[in-house]
């Protein structure tokens, strides 16, 4: 089982600094209300951390399937 988290934008970035814009867009998200998936790293969860008053996180669990 591996672990990912569903990051869903749920503020706008429309006044927001460019470090918190340029963030939400490194992650996928471009609109309101839209959701990206990303596997749970470090490196995800600073950026999640770094504009975490604009998103909503939520931790999902999938078994991976390797051909």
């Amino acid at each position: 089982m591996a672990r990912f988290l569903a990051i869903t934008l749920t503020r706008s970035t429309v006044g927001r600094p460019e470090n918190q814009r340029r963030t939400a867009y490194a992650l996928g998200l471009r609109k309101m209300h839209k959701t990206a998936v990303h596997a749970d790293t470090e490196t995800i969860r600073g950026m999640v951390n770094r504009i975490r008053h604009l998103v909503t996180v939520e931790e999902i669990e999938q078994e991976v399937v390797t051909e």
